[in-house]
C-alpha cells in the first residue's frame, strides 16, 4: 500500500450529525464540555428490550438537507450522509459545480438501511410478497448513503464504500487519502453514516450482551475504562471530512484544519466478534500507520481510542498501548469518545477522526466522561477525563471491528 504524506493530504472541513448536535460548532462545544447524548429510546418502544437507551441525532432534520420526496424514498442513514456532507462542504468552503469530475466520494456504512429494511420486511410478512416497494432495494443497500451523497452533490469522482463493521469509516478515509494521492481525485469527501436504533438491531446487539443496561441511568451509561462498565451504548449519526491535495487546497485558499498524516490496516484472523487477546493485530495497524506516516512513536501527543465501554474490548485496546508506546505510554493522552456519542458503528470512526482534527485545529482533547472508577486492566496510559488545553503535533484515531478489522489513522497538525 502507498504511502501518505502530510505534504499531499489537507482536511479543509468537516461534517458532524450525532447525538452531539448538528454542524462542526455545536457537535464540538459538546464534546469539549462533556456532554453525553444518550437518553431512553424514542425511535421506538423499546419498553421491553433489555437495552433500552441509546445516543440518537434528536436535533437532526433531514429537510434541511434533502427535498421531501427524495426523503421519502430514502433512508435515516442516506439523510445524514448528506447531511453531514453538505455541512462539511460548507465548512471547508468547497465550491462544486455542476458535475465534479476531480471531486469523488468514500461513505461508509456498517448496515446501510437498516430502519427501512425492517420495515420493507414487515410488509411483504403482514401483506404478501407482492407489496413490496420497488424503491426497497435502492432504499436498504449499504452503498446507498454513498451514492446518495454523490448524487445529491454532483460528484462524479471515484464513488465507493467500505463494510467493515466499526472500522468501516476510517478505511473510507484511509482510502479515499489514497485516492487523492495516486491522483484519481483532488478532492473527496469521505467519512459514514449510520442509523441503526432500529428494533431488530438493537435486539440483535443486545442479544450479544455487548449493549449497556443502565436503562435507570443512560447519561452514565457509556463508560469506557471504568471498572463498572457493562457494554457500549448503541449510536447514530453520520460525518465526513473534505480531503484534498495540498496542491488543490492552496490554489482555492482553502483553511486547512490538520493533514492526513497515514493510514494503517490489519485483520484479527481470531474471532467472530472480541478482539486478539493480545492485541497484536490492533498494533501492527497503528505501526503500519505511522511507518506510512513515515513518523515515530514519540511524535505521538494524542490518541483517541476505540473504547466502546465493553468488558473485553476495552482492555486489549490499552494493553495495546502499553506495549507498543512501553515507558511512555504512562505519558500518552488518551481519551475515548464514545463515552459522549455512543457506538455508531459504521460512522463512528469517522465522527473520531472528526474531533480528532478539530481537537488538533483548536488545541483542546476531547474527554472520556463517567470513568470513575478505573478498570486496573485499563490503567498505565494518561486517561484525559476533563477536556485539556493541548498543542498537538501528531494525532491517531483508532478503530477495531466485528470480524477482527482494525484501522488507524494519523492525522497531523497542518
Amino acid at each position: 500500500m502507498p504511502g501518505i504524506s502530510a505534504k499531499d493530504v489537507v482536511v479543509t472541513g468537516v461534517g458532524l450529525v450525532s447525538s452531539l448536535g448538528v454542524g462542526r460548532d455545536e457537535s464540538w462545544r459538546s464534546a469539549v464540555s462533556g456532554t453525553s447524548g444518550a437518553g431512553l429510546i424514542t425511535a421506538f418502544d423499546a419498553s421491553e428490550y433489555g437495552s433500552q437507551i441509546a445516543c440518537e441525532a434528536t436535533g437532526f432534520d433531514p429537510h434541511d438537507f434533502m427535498d421531501k420526496k427524495t426523503t421519502r424514498r430514502s433512508d435515516r442513514a442516506c439523510h445524514m450522509a448528506v447531511g453531514a456532507a453538505r455541512l462539511a462542504v460548507e465548512d471547508a468552503g468547497l465550491a462544486i459545480v455542476g458535475k465534479a469530475r476531480n471531486i469523488g466520494a468514500v461513505i461508509a456504512s456498517g448496515g446501510g438501511g437498516h430502519g427501512v429494511y425492517e420495515q420493507h420486511m414487515e410488509t411483504m410478512l403482514e401483506r404478501g410478497a407482492d407489496r413490496v416497494s420497488p424503491l426497497a432495494v435502492a432504499s436498504v443497500i449499504i452503498n446507498m448513503p454513498a451514492g446518495m451523497v454523490s448524487m445529491e452533490l454532483g460528484l462524479q469522482g471515484p464513488l465507493s464504500c467500505p463494510v467493515t463493521a466499526c472500522a468501516s469509516s476510517n478505511h473510507a478515509i484511509g482510502e479515499a487519502a489514497h485516492m487523492i494521492t495516486r491522483g484519481t481525485a483532488d478532492a473527496m469527501l469521505a467519512g459514514g453514516s449510520e442509523a441503526g436504533v432500529a428494533p431488530f438491531i438493537v435486539a440483535a446487539l443486545d442479544a450479544t450482551r455487548a449493549l449497556s443496561r443502565r436503562n435507570d441511568d443512560p447519561t452514565a451509561a457509556s463508560r469506557p475504562f471504568d471498572a463498572d462498565r457493562d457494554g457500549f451504548v448503541l449510536g447514530e449519526g453520520a460525518a465526513v471530512l473534505v480531503l484534498e491535495s495540498r496542491e488543490h487546497a492552496e490554489k482555492r485558499g482553502a483553511q486547512v484544519l490538520c493533514t492526513v498524516a497515514g493510514y494503517g490496516a490489519s485483520g484479527d484472523a481470531y474471532h467472530l466478534t472480541e478482539p486478539e487477546p493480545d492485541g497484536v493485530s490492533q498494533a501492527a495497524a497503528l505501526r503500519a500507520c505511522l511507518a506510512r506516516a513515515g513518523r515515530d512513536l514519540s511524535e505521538v501527543d494524542y490518541v483517541n481510542a476505540h473504547g466502546t465501554s465493553t468488558p473485553t474490548g476495552d482492555p486489549v485496546e490499552i494493553k495495546m498501548l502499553r506495549s507498543v508506546f512501553g515507558d511512555d505510554a504512562a505519558k500518552l493522552p488518551v481519551s475515548s469518545t464514545k463515552s459522549m456519542h455512543g457506538h455508531c458503528m459504521g460512522s463512528v470512526g469517522a465522527i473520531e477522526a472528526s474531533l480528532t482534527a478539530l481537537a488538533i485545529a483548536e488545541g483542546r482533547l476531547p474527554p472520556t466522561i463517567n470513568l470513575d472508577n478505573l478498570d486496573e486492566e485499563c490503567a498505565g496510559v494518561d486517561h484525559v477525563t476533563e477536556a485539556r488545553t493541548a498543542s498537538i503535533g501528531l494525532a491517531l484515531s483508532n478503530s477495531f471491528g466485528f470480524g477482527g478489522h482494525n484501522a488507524v489513522i494519523a492525522l497531523a497538525a497542518a
